[in-house]
């Protein structure tokens, strides 16, 4: 029996990690697809950072597939080693670059200050690894009349982001399942979009999107411009909450070719007399924008991205062979300690100095974007940018939720007034859109056996799910447990 089993992502949109079982009856053995953190709400749904013990069976399982690198999907790894899971961890060549650095962050902010304790663990970990190029089969294991191999498709998502295809047999039964992990939107930038795979007895699929498109990118991109020059005006800080991998490159690509394709223009011609940091022209071009990278986890995945550079689509490669560098232009400053990072909220409190601040977390539920926001929500010239999902009960959706009515959010344990203006571009978010999700889903040349819908508020996987009905009648649809 080839079965499917879920240890998250079912009831929400994080902690994903999913379970594909091969059962010969005196034996089993299965692999987990992804083993990450619960986020918001979901923390009280069987994880919270109180309660991240894992709590099924793992005797069995015999490798660990990531799709990639985002927390909520990787997590929970080191509490899967201390549960004592020995077998590999399967992922793509860039993600395997990638997850050692996630995971220390995670485990100086969640588990231990230890740096030896750290290390060890990171040790453990890289020697676990197991990277497989895309496109490329790779045997977990064969055993008497059993065996299962993975072969990982880019997913577009993030980089080194994967869906994992699984070819299962046990005894004359043989299945090809797929696992989405998360999808990327087509035409974002940087990375190429995802192909639908050749086939699919069973997918598990995402739904963050599902009930939702987003704006293509062209409109975005100048949505992003519009927004920006409007939050500059007033010599105000734009502040943007950002995921450290996948949204924080995308933003920089983009702004560096606002800068270029507009560079010697007003950015903020309605400045008010006085305001101008310059002290004469109230003119201020894009060409002076300084943009600023207060997060050192986003910094380093952005060195790493320039340095994978061969993972990059076409049209970045472009760019790059025309002597850009759109991950590393003039106008922007990185920041890494803490002091400096205090003494630049101070500073942009007090200053008319128009900027660009992207820190992290993308959440707003902890990190160094907290410091900008207990120090500038309450100021009308400052503007926060959304760009990503904002999980239910977290501060950035109650900021997303309550700020355009003039409310209130809870940070830290302070009650903070909201009057910075609140905007939201949503086709930044390395997420599919639903039209994206069901063209991916249908263009499997035959369709689906069943389909489960997870990884997405109960609302966006009712609404993808009664779609993906309607298009694919003779595929089974359901929202699992």
């Amino acid at each position: 029996m080839i079965s499917i089993s879920h240890h998250g992502a079912t009831s929400g949109v994080t902690g994903s990690c999913h379970e594909l079982t091969l059962d010969q009856g005196a034996q089993k053995s299965g692999i987990l697809i992804d083993c990450g953190l619960f986020q918001g709400q979901d923390e009280g749904r069987g994880a919270s950072a109180s309660n991240l013990s894992i709590d099924f069976p793992i005797e069995h399982i015999r490798a660990l597939v990531v799709t990639h690198v985002h927390i909520d999907h990787v997590g929970r790894i080191p509490y899967l080693l201390a549960a004592g899971f020995e077998g590999p961890i399967i992922c793509s060549e860039p993600s395997a670059i990638m997850l050692p650095e996630i995971l220390e962050d995670a485990l100086k902010i969640g588990f231990t200050r230890d740096r030896r304790l750290i290390e060890r663990v990171l040790g453990l970990i890289r020697s676990r690894l197991v990277p497989v190029p895309y496109g490329q089969w790779h045997s977990v294991f064969v055993e008497n009349d059993c065996s299962l191999s993975v072969r990982l498709q880019r997913a577009g998502h993030i980089l080194g982001s994967a869906y994992v295809e699984c070819d299962a047999r046990v005894g004359n039964s043989e299945e090809r399942i797929v696992f989405s992990g998360d999808l990327g939107a087509p035409h974002a930038p940087l990375l190429p979009a995802p192909q639908s795979p050749g086939r699919a007895d069973r997918l598990v699929i995402e739904s963050t999107y599902g009930d939702k498109d987003h704006e293509d990118r062209e409109t975005r991109r100048y949505r992003l411009k519009s927004v920006l020059e409007h939050a500059l005006e007033d010599g105000g800080t734009v502040l943007v909450p950002a995921f450290s991998i996948g949204r924080t490159q995308e933003l920089l690509y983009e702004i560096e070719s606002l800068i270029h394709e507009f560079g010697g223009d007003a950015l903020a011609s309605g400045m008010k007399m006085g305001s101008d940091p310059t002290g004469s022209d109230p003119s201020f071009t894009w060409e002076s924008l300084e943009i600023i990278v207060d997060s050192p986890l986003a910094a380093e995945f952005t060195r790493i991205y320039r340095d994978l550079k061969p993972y990059w689509d076409a049209e970045a490669t472009e760019l790059v062979n025309q002597g850009r560098h759109p991950l590393s232009f003039e106008q922007l400053t990185v920041i890494n300690s803490h002091e400096d990072h205090l003494n630049a909220v101070d500073y942009l409190a007090r200053s008319n100095r128009p900027c660009v601040v992207l820190a992290g977390s993308g959440m707003c539920a902890g990190g160094r974007v907290v410091n900008y926001l207990r120090a500038m929500l309450g100021d009308k010239r400052n503007d926060v940018l959304f760009v990503g999902y904002q999980a239910a009960g977290t501060p950035g959706r109650d900021i997303l939720t309550y700020g355009p009515r003039g409310g209130w959010v809870e940070l830290d344990g302070g009650r903070y007034d909201i009057r910075a203006r609140i905007h939201q571009v949503g086709g930044y978010s390395a997420h599919a859109g639903q039209r994206d999700l069901l063209r991916f889903v249908e263009g499997i040349p035959e369709a689906p056996r069943e389909i489960r819908v997870v990884h997405g508020d109960e609302d966006a996987k009712a609404v993808f799910r009664e779609r993906l009905a309607s298009s694919l009648p003779e595929s089974r649809v359901v929202i699992p447990d």
